[in-house]
């Protein structure tokens, strides 16, 4: 809790120290001033009545809420009344205390169509008993006249705390909300690692399995040269993978990362028929677009040779055109402001296989998550025309 909210509290609470305070003050100055006090007639009524308007002073400090609307409004008259009689009797004058704290506290626990006339009321009362012919007193009427004054502070002091505890609800409000933000942005950070992890081990971790399966089958036929290239392509991968590992560690921590050949460095490690093509004057991009297209490009690249391996595969990144030279390439390239990219892999060689048991099938489902995250869109599918009719084409669109 923040030191203003807690200063709220305490200025809201019905029992805070100014209030106690306030009460103590109050019992302590009637019962050393008011007079007479004794045993018998006069003075055992003023003070019985003293007692009476003490005990009714010290309800103040009981919280809000706890009596009925009613049962409150009873208080309070008999308060009004019973300060009312104290001032008939006694001769100090003292007493008119008790008739400003009932009208103050009507003000505040009562609405104020009830606590003005019961304040008018007061008044009267409080000026009829100091003009009572008995008492012996020589206190004037204007004082219990204008008792019904503090009915003004209540109301006010009944503003001030609705106002404070209205900005602590809505302040508590936003302390709810601000957590709920910090939450959800905590799980879509999670999210997103967890999507990173598997890109890099879903992408390195397939090359494996790939090249170990093309050992296997080379030492079955005996091509014990061409197994252990396999077999040393296999150790570069993971060795690749380590690295992999590091970069989406950096990627994290929001280093730069050089698009072009990170893009470069994936396709040569996993293909010896790849091809990269730029398009566009090239651009550093914000870390968060480059890494999207750098997992896009893992993930698409382990679906090709999981699913066509042996097959060629073309990378095409096509940056957005200059202010000067979009309208012109409106037509040609992609729309101002939007980096494409583009994996295309043709159909697998002939007695070529799937590599069994390879993946989750979440591959495709992170890539739209992510993109989902930068205003992208990513479309896959077959191609079914032309010189890679029977491959597979991942195209990726993300504002740039």
């Amino acid at each position: 809790m923040t030191r203003t909210q807690a200063l709220n509290r305490w200025f809201t609470a019905d029992n805070n120290p100014v209030q106690v305070f306030g009460t103590v003050v109050a019992v302590t100055v009637g019962a050393l001033v008011v007079r007479p006090v004794g045993a018998s007639g006069t003075g055992l009524a003023v003070l019985c009545l003293l007692v009476l308007e003490s005990l009714l002073l010290c309800t103040r400090l009981i919280p809000e809420g706890r009596f009925p609307p009613r049962v409150q409004f009873a208080v309070l008259c008999v308060w009004a009344v019973g300060a009312a009689a104290l001032l008939s009797l006694e001769t100090s004058g003292a007493s008119a205390l008790f008739a400003y704290f009932a009208t103050g506290h009507a003000g505040y626990r009562l609405d104020s169509r009830r606590a003005l006339p019961f304040a008018a009321a007061t008044s009267a009362l409080s000026a009829g008993a100091l003009l009572a012919p008995w008492g012996g007193h020589h206190t004037s009427w204007i004082v219990g006249a204008f008792s019904g004054v503090s009915v003004l502070v209540g109301i006010s002091n009944r503003a001030h705390t609705d106002a404070l505890r209205a900005a602590r609800a809505a302040a508590e409000q936003a302390e709810r909300a601000a957590q709920a933000v910090a939450r959800a942005e905590a799980l879509a950070e999670r999210a997103r690692i967890a999507r990173d992890v598997h890109d890099v081990l879903a992408h390195s971790l397939a090359g494996v399995n790939m090249q170990l399966e093309v050992t296997d089958a080379l030492l079955e036929s005996g091509d014990i040269d061409r197994a252990r290239q396999a077999a040393q392509r296999a150790q570069s991968l993971v060795r690749s993978g380590l690295t992999e590992v590091q970069r989406t560690v950096r990627d994290l921590r929001e280093d730069a990362l050089p698009l072009v050949e990170t893009l470069r460095s994936l396709l040569a490690s996993t293909s010896d028929a790849g091809t990269l093509t730029v398009d566009g004057p090239p651009r550093e991009l914000p870390v968060r677009l480059a890494q999207v297209i750098v997992r896009c490009a893992q993930e698409a690249l382990t679906n090709a040779h999981k699913y066509a391996p042996g097959a060629s595969v073309r990378m095409r990144l096509e940056y957005p055109e200059s202010a000067a030279s979009s309208e012109s390439a409106a037509d040609s390239g992609p729309q101002a402001g939007v980096v494409a990219f583009e994996v295309v892999n043709s159909a697998p060689p002939a007695g070529s296989r799937p590599l069994a048991g390879a993946g989750g099938g979440m591959g495709l489902v992170g890539m739209r998550e992510r993109l989902d995250l930068v205003g992208g869109t990513v479309t896959a599918g077959p191609i079914v025309d032309g010189d890679d009719a029977g491959g597979w084409q991942v195209r990726v669109v993300i504002p740039g």
